[in-house]
């Protein structure tokens, strides 16, 4: 007995000792540059309980159960996908397209022979079942919250959270706050609730649950500013309406700043964000022209732009003896003091010949990743190959092309020096598209605004920006900053969208045009009528507008949009992507947004 009492004695002494040995043996978490985060198990245990919760609530939607029910789970599994979101852009991003694809059937083409008709089946898909006016058959709502109950389990048990550093995690928080400013609040993925502002939320409580983990290894003014800024954030988009809410104040007032604290974590950690990606990551402006990383738009290897580039590919651009018959040049057709459009409904080629669209332009265009209004062109190095070979513009090969300019002395120092003087066809284009690449001033009277140089928006054109990123719908097409259809946060692909396009602007007898754009090569008929979205950037200079030409003013195009295209128009058109139902905006609204998209007329073509 004296010995069993002797033991109870001591015991709490060894486990006191034990326990101080156990914790001094544990390794303090800190940052590192050189190895795996030591932060990965905390943010991949919590990456597991929002997709948990997130499949828990999702595989409670059965079609035995009540509209209501099922509408209240989708609600709830959604929150907890939206808290998730932020982990699965960054280290799961297929299965996040799919998760979040919005309603539109997928074409995937290899071949001829491998062609796959994807219907989708994402939370946007069951939001337009469950809440949309349409009544939808059992088997089709079973289809897509079936595939859901299922794909989440997946992908919790196929993560991508193994081997990433702790640069990987404070990329995965600033390309979240880029997503949100550029497409969650603009109702993307919320079509029928525009449940965009609440859950633009959930993403800023999943930064700052991360940021809680990484909490030692912060300063204490940073961290502070972190969790100030970010209630703050919450605070606003918890007080918004999204038709009224101020987007214009929130990118300015809140997603820059965000960024500024991303740099600022990042020199507090000692490490560099990667400059391999799409944008820039000490950019703090999103409609700053540093914003994108453009090297990331050319071809690899391709020389750095410079101003000597720049100059090669403007007089190249300029020069006639690029075409077959020697009458025309790039510059013919992309007019530099119309934004390098021309003017005309349809473009003209050699001889004054009509050719099939449009002339698109040119500013910016290097932030797609498709040419021409039908997407056939790849880069702009390609797209050029599709002017040179067309028998109605330049209509010359491209070895007679080489030796044209091979011909002129005065190229020869300009390639010597940027080409080891070596004059070939591909440094030719590439001597152009650089000349291309580098019209990206972001330097128009909204820009100037939002990088705080000057003060200058009317409060008709602060409502306009707000009402295209929000009510009007026009930022679910036309993403910012570029205004193409580039589609953020990774700037990876470029939409094409079908709208249900008229031939002209008579909308009492609207006439479906019919350009068939995307349907060919490959004869898809559910491809037919879709185009490339194309920017609204310095859009005052570039009528007449659309792909056709169709229509002369800015609005006419709003009436087209308000009216809900083709469809609305009461056109049969069986794949138009643009929202059928009128978009309700009165003549103060329409007035509104041309206004805003006035002041997108960059300060090199004002004075024109």
């Amino acid at each position: 007995m004296k010995i069993f009492k002797a033991l109870w004695l001591i015991l709490p002494l060894i486990l006191i000792n034990y326990s101080c040995k156990k914790t001094e043996t544990l390794p303090e978490k800190t940052i590192s540059t050189t190895s795996d985060s030591m932060f990965n198990d905390d943010i991949k245990q919590y990456y597991f309980q929002t997709l948990d919760s997130a499949a828990f609530y999702i595989k409670k939607i059965d079609t035995l159960k009540s509209l209501k029910e099922n509408q209240n789970n989708l609600l709830l599994s959604r929150k907890w996908y939206k808290r998730a979101e932020p982990l699965l852009i960054a280290y799961d991003y297929e299965n996040y397209q799919s998760m979040n694809a919005p309603n539109l059937l997928k074409i995937e083409i290899d071949d001829h022979t491998d062609i796959k008709k994807i219907k989708p089946k994402s939370y946007q898909v069951l939001e337009e079942y469950l809440f949309g006016e349409d009544t939808i058959e059992n088997k089709e709502l079973f289809r897509v919250y079936n595939y859901l109950q299922l794909r989440i389990p997946y992908i919790v048990k196929n993560h991508g959270i193994l081997k990433q550093r702790d640069r990987h995690h404070l990329k995965m928080m600033r390309d979240a706050i880029v997503n949100v400013a550029l497409k969650g609040i603009t109702g993307f993925d919320s079509p029928v609730l525009a449940n965009s502002l609440t859950e633009a939320i959930y993403n800023y409580e999943s930064i700052k649950h991360v940021l809680s983990i990484y909490k030692n290894t912060l300063n204490e003014t940073i961290y502070k500013a972190w969790l100030d800024e970010i209630e703050l954030t919450i605070k606003t988009l918890n007080q918004g309406n999204f038709d009224s809410f101020d987007r214009y104040s929130f990118i300015k007032k809140h997603t820059n700043k965000q960024l500024e604290l991303i740099n600022q974590t990042a020199n507090t950690w000692n490490i560099e964000l990667s400059t391999s990606r799409a944008l820039n990551p000490k950019s703090t402006n999103v409609f700053s022209e540093t914003f994108f990383n453009k090297k990331m738009f050319s071809p690899p290897h391709s020389p750095k732009i410079t101003e000597k580039s720049i100059a090669l590919g403007e007089a190249l651009f300029n020069d006639t003896s690029l075409s077959g018959s020697g009458t025309i040049s790039c510059a013919t057709c992309h007019i530099k003091e119309k934004s390098f459009t021309d003017g005309n409904k349809i473009a003209l080629g050699a001889n004054g010949q009509p050719l099939l669209r449009n002339t698109p332009t040119l500013p910016y265009a290097v932030y797609q990743r498709s040419f021409f209004y039908d997407g056939r062109g790849d880069g702009l190095e390609g797209q050029i190959v599709g002017v040179t070979n067309n028998k109605n513009e330049f209509h010359i090969d491209l070895k007679t092309l080489e030796e044209n300019i091979k011909a002129k002395p005065e190229y020869k120092q300009q390639f010597d020096s940027i080409y080891k003087g070596k004059i070939t066809n591909r440094n030719i284009r590439n001597a152009i598209a650089s000349y291309i690449r580098s019209l990206t001033p972001f330097n128009s009277k909204f820009d100037r605004n939002m990088q705080d140089l000057e003060n200058t928006l009317t409060k008709k054109e602060v409502l306009g920006f707000n009402l295209f990123m929000g009510k009007a719908a026009c930022a679910t097409c036309h993403f910012p900053p570029t205004f193409y259809g580039t589609v953020p946060p990774k700037f990876a692909e470029t939409e094409f969208e079908h709208l249900g396009l008229t031939k002209t602007s008579d909308f009492k007898n609207p006439v479906l045009d019919d350009d068939p754009g995307l349907y060919h090569p490959y004869e898809v008929e559910e491809r037919r009528g879709y185009f490339k979205t194309s920017t609204v950037r310095n859009i005052a200079l570039t009528a007449p507008y659309m792909h056709n030409g169709a229509f002369e003013t800015l609005e006419q195009v709003l009436e087209f949009y308000n009216l809900g295209g083709g469809q609305g128009l009461g056109l049969d058109v069986p794949y138009q992507t643009l929202p059928p139902t009128p978009l309700d905006l009165d003549d103060n609204e329409i007035d509104a947004i041309i206004a805003f998209m006035n002041t997108l007329t960059d300060k090199d073509y004002e004075n024109f």
